[in-house]
């Protein structure tokens, strides 16, 4: 494990490191966590619309029209959202000027999801569906503006005009270039980008809805965890767009009374999965809790706090599980388990899948309950995935304590 763990460190680490640090990735990681919010205030909407009480839906059915009002300005602009704030950080991050890089991905991004035949706007398109679309419009799009001006490819005014005049002629040039190849390639050669788009991802889309490819992506977020990388920071730019289209996918069915097709929607992971943070670690921090060893016991007790709104660095770095085998191996296998039981119980029906989006620092069984629209199951799965979280890693800490209270007490 040591061995290993080296070879991690030394040619993996580095690598996975530059990639979760590479510009658009980092871009494409910002407008996700951007559009947050909107989903949270939407969820809002959707339990309120949804509660599980009996003969609520009788009395709420005059209103429902009005409450779907913010969740379609939210789940049904997803993508619009996700360009504009990916062409903002993306810009900054390429010295442009921002405001304009955002513009004129949204532009771009909008003037593709017009149908010719009426010139309205492909509702679909400007939802979760377009997602992959608006994040390579943004790259696509920041990217040709920096190429022109650095090629000086562009109009400039005398310097002692307004500072916001000076760069909307900046922009004009890459702007218009950017218009003219889009409309080319979307109405005169009639290629749809976003069935393109769509199509291109369609494996990916498929594989982390599927049991072996979340257990995949489980075991792939803790081993980085493990080494010292964040492995949720590092596969969000990857993954978080997935997740979210499969949120807004059952957000969209359950408007419409259908059946959810998605288990592992936004909320399945971080709330199932990462009981009191990635890896269950506030099970640890509960099994160490009256620790025989005082070092364990003090970071378990300061970081216990912090575990309940699923925050884990302290005892992550503070025991520490990072690099240290005998963590490793229950840290990993605890997301295994629960990604696992979790997404069986999900798909045989036994609770609701995930169609609220709620803040990731929202507390265990509390989290499981409002992400699951009310399914009171839910929370009970998530006291008892505590428990078993527990019972893994129980075997684990005693030998780790063993093995400290022995450096200590060498005769002992």
């Amino acid at each position: 494990m040591n061995s290993f763990g080296r070879r991690l460190s030394q040619r993996i680490v580095p690598a996975l490191t530059s990639l979760s640090e590479n510009p658009y990735f980092s871009a494409i990681r910002v407008g996700m966590v951007a559009v947050v919010p909107l989903t949270i205030i939407g969820g809002f909407f959707m339990i309120g619309s949804y509660l599980p009480l009996p003969g609520w839906e009788e009395r709420i059915e005059a209103w429902l029209p009005i409450l779907q009002i913010p969740v379609t300005a939210t789940f049904g602009l997803l993508a619009v959202f996700v360009c504009f704030a990916i062409g903002y950080d993306l810009g900054k991050r390429m010295r442009q000027e921002a405001v304009v890089s955002a513009t004129m991905a949204t532009l771009i991004f909008l003037l593709i999801q017009i149908q010719p035949k009426d010139q309205a706007f492909a509702m679909d398109g400007l939802g979760s569906k377009g997602i992959f679309t608006a994040i390579l419009i943004a790259l696509i799009t920041v990217r040709i503006q920096k190429l022109f001006n650095d090629r000086q490819i562009v109009i400039k005014l005398p310097a002692n005009v307004p500072p916001v005049v000076y760069a909307s002629f900046l922009s004009l040039s890459p702007m218009l270039f950017l218009v003219v190849i889009f409309w080319m390639i979307r109405f005169v050669l009639g290629v749809d980008i976003n069935d393109l788009v769509q199509g291109a991802f369609k494996p990916l889309l498929f594989a982390l809805n599927t049991l072996p490819g979340i257990l995949g992506y489980a075991f792939l977020v803790t081993l980085l965890w493990s080494v010292g990388i964040n492995g949720d920071n590092a596969l969000d730019a990857i993954v978080a767009p997935i997740f979210l289209q499969f949120l807004a996918a059952n957000v969209e069915a359950t408007t419409r009374g259908l059946p959810l097709p998605y288990v592992t929607a936004n909320g399945f992971f971080t709330t199932f999965v990462n009981v009191g943070g990635t890896g269950a670690t506030l099970a640890l921090a509960l099994v160490l809790w009256n620790s025989r060893e005082p070092g364990f016991r003090q970071v378990s007790r300061l970081a216990l706090p912090t575990q309940i709104f699923q925050i884990n660095e302290p005892i992550f770095y503070g025991l520490p599980i990072v690099l240290n085998p005998i963590f490793m191996v229950p840290y990993i296998l605890n997301a295994l388990l629960l990604t696992g039981c979790s997404y069986l119980l999900i798909d045989l029906g036994l609770i609701h899948k995930p169609f609220v989006n709620v803040p990731w620092t929202t507390p265990p069984m509390i989290g499981h309950y409002l992400v699951t629209g009310g399914d009171w199951r839910a929370a009970v799965w998530g006291g008892a995935s505590i428990v078993m979280a527990m019972a893994v890693y129980y075997p684990f800490a005693k030998s780790a304590e063993r093995q400290r209270l022995k450096q200590v007490r060498p005769g002992s």
